[in-house]
């Protein structure tokens, strides 16, 4: 019985010391080993160092055995995985580490980057933009610092690392974000549906549907809720929402005694906050970049779309304004400011102040219907049904999973949620968008309201409309980069860690952030450039640190993700150099001062209902169904 006991363990024994030392029986040669330090090293944040095995046949052979590695002092067993072995290691400090297999060494003298630089890039960018209040430029300082503080570490002198890294935004920053195929499938969406929204502007098909609305608008309320109705159905774009209705609108206004500051208010308050969560707008392709550069930071797996479409439950502030406004015309009621200008209005007396009546050519013209062309609103309601029942169906399309739709455990919302999730939202806003573009070239030229030429000159107007937001989506994308190369999420979540912030208190906390920074730039694309990248991957990681389960950490991040938006248009909508502000004044010739006086009260009405009767109850996992009007 010892004797079978001996030859047992001694048989084991034997077979231990087999295994390890065929850990490493094979002999590397030189070439064939690739050693892959990390390009941008961060201080104290884990990162990959690669060793390849070059040798594609040798590699299959040893697929799946493990290996002997060197790390300075320490001597790790690692696996083989697809021909590489992966170590993982966070530099501490600056120090020359060496990496060893048999007798093949591999040096590097690392010079890590200290974690709180990262914040400096977004922190200047935001501080540019408040000191300037222009974006583009803020957003340009911010990748040039950040690409400047990488050439620096990368072992460059101060003033060619200056230098090495404005070279660096062009050949490096901005190319990699334009290789993106997601990001140039977004910037054809908008540039095609911008054709669209100039197309059937020039050829009366908007106009026509004015016309018909507005002959139902007999006096000051039904007037106002008319207003109101025209900008909710214009939703796919905030500029012409803005431009559109204040024109068409305000000789009835005026007749109507509806004050210009009343007007302004309502066209304002039916622009951003309609485009920021309409399913197929100009804004929809730079609100899934920006989620899906948050996401891809996470490596959740989860949809650009599928968040912003379970985001909208959360997206107070849009809903609450377009109900506040209805509360006001439904009881005929105002306060502040706006009661005065309403009284005045009564009284056939024009708004006090200086109204600004030199618009932007350009603008003006975009609204102009071509001469000799009678207006008909099928001409636009064809190609807006095209564009909206298009991307539902190819979402449907592309997304559609039997086995999700026959399983009788889900509800009707979660199946529709995960069909949207699963599919693919670039190609379904690519193929409607550019059906819609295409029907409203047809219905065009079929019935000779423009010849092709300019029915094309249009369409490129329309393109040349989106450059302003094709230039910050570009710089965005560069920042989101350089944001995570220097690892900035880490570095704000550690912060928040340490002071012990509840991950229910984020999104409340982001909505006022970015309601403050867009408010101070007048820019909500802006906001959302910087501020997302950040927050959303903040938010993510400090509710898995609290403990919380998937579900719960998922609801917080889709409220991030609205919070994100909705302040943005909150700050935007409150702002005196906001875009929107000021052709809102533009369009309804109200004094620009006037305007912004008139509408703050209520903006700063609706965000703070937002905020303690939607977005912070809704942390806490209160039903968003009992907190909606």
């Amino acid at each position: 019985m010892n004797l079978m006991f001996r030859l047992f363990f001694g048989s084991l024994f034997l077979l231990i010391q087999l295994a390890a030392s065929a850990q490493n029986t094979h002999s590397f040669s030189d070439d064939q080993i690739e050693v892959i330090f990390p390009n941008i090293i961060v201080k104290t944040v884990e990162q990959e160092i690669v060793i390849n095995i070059t040798d594609m046949e040798l590699a299959r052979q040893l697929e799946g055995q493990e290996i002997k590695v060197g790390l300075n002092e320490e001597e790790l067993i690692l696996p083989i995985e697809n021909g590489s072995v992966i170590i993982l290691y966070d530099f501490p400090e600056e120090e020359e580490l060496t990496i060893s297999i048999g007798e093949i060494k591999r040096t590097k003298l690392a010079h890590p980057i200290p974690l709180w630089l990262s914040i400096l890039p977004p922190l200047i960018a935001i501080m540019v933009a408040l000191l300037i209040r222009e974006v583009y430029s803020a957003l340009f300082c911010g990748i040039w610092l950040g690409a400047g503080i990488i050439a620096y570490f990368q072992g460059f002198g101060f003033f060619m690392a200056i230098l090495k890294g404005f070279l660096l935004i062009i050949d490096t920053y901005i190319v990699t974000s334009l290789v993106n195929s997601d990001h140039i499938s977004i910037i054809l969406f908008s540039m095609i549906i911008a054709a669209t929204v100039a197309l059937i502007t020039k050829n009366g098909g908007m106009k026509g549907v004015m016309n018909r609305l507005s002959k139902y608008a007999t006096g000051p309320r039904s007037g106002s809720f008319i207003t109101w109705l025209l900008g909710v159905m214009i939703f796919f774009d905030d500029y012409a929402n803005t431009l559109v209705v204040g024109n068409t609108m305000r000789p009835l206004a005026d007749r109507l005694k509806i004050s210009r500051e009343k007007l302004a208010y309502i066209i304002d308050s039916t622009a951003a906050p309609v485009a920021s969560i309409a399913f197929v707008t100009t804004w929809i392709g730079a609100e899934l970049s920006y989620i899906q550069d948050g996401i891809n930071k996470l490596d959740l797996d989860e949809s650009a779309y599928g968040v912003f479409f379970n985001s909208l439950a959360y997206s107070f502030y849009p809903f609450f304004t377009l109900a506040f406004i209805l509360i006001l015309i439904w009881k005929g009621v105002d306060f502040g400011p706006m009661l005065k200008a309403e009284a005045r209005a009564r009284q056939n007396l024009q708004p006090t102040g200086i109204v600004e009546e030199e618009v932007d050519a350009e603008l003006q013209d975009e609204v102009k219907v071509a001469k000799g062309i009678k207006p008909k609103s099928f001409n636009a309601v064809i190609p807006v049904l095209i564009i909206v029942f298009g991307t539902l169906a190819s979402l449907f399309y592309t997304g559609w999973d039997a086995q999700v739709w026959n399983d009788d455990t889900m509800g009707f919302f979660d199946k529709l949620s995960t069909t949207i999730g699963n599919a693919d939202s670039f190609k379904a806003l690519l193929w409607s968008s550019l059906l819609s573009l295409f029907s409203a070239i047809v219905l065009t030229i079929s019935q000779k309201l423009l010849d092709l030429k300019d029915t094309m000159e249009s369409v490129i107007a329309g393109f040349k409309t989106m450059l302003p937001a094709v230039m910050i989506l570009v710089l965005a994308w560069s920042v989101a980069l350089i944001t995570e190369h220097l690892h900035t999420a880490n570095f704000i979540s550690n912060l928040l860690l340490e002071a012990s912030v509840s991950p229910y208190l984020i999104p409340s906390l982001t909505f006022i952030i970015a309601a403050l920074v867009s408010f101070s730039t007048g820019s909500s694309w802006g906001t959302m450039a910087i501020l997302y990248p950040l927050v959303l991957p903040t938010g993510w990681i400090l509710a898995q640190h609290q403990g919380l389960e998937y579900e719960a950490t998922l609801s917080i991040f889709h409220n991030i993700a609205a919070a994100v938006l909705t302040g943005s248009v909150f700050g935007d909508h409150c702002s005196p150099i906001s875009d929107t502000t000021i052709l809102s004044s533009l369009a309804s010739s109200c004094p620009h001062i006037e305007h912004v006086r008139t509408q703050l009260p209520y903006a700063l009405t609706t965000g703070a209902f937002a905020i303690f009767f939607g977005i912070l109850p809704a942390s806490y996992n209160i039903s968003v169904w009992l907190l909606f009007p």
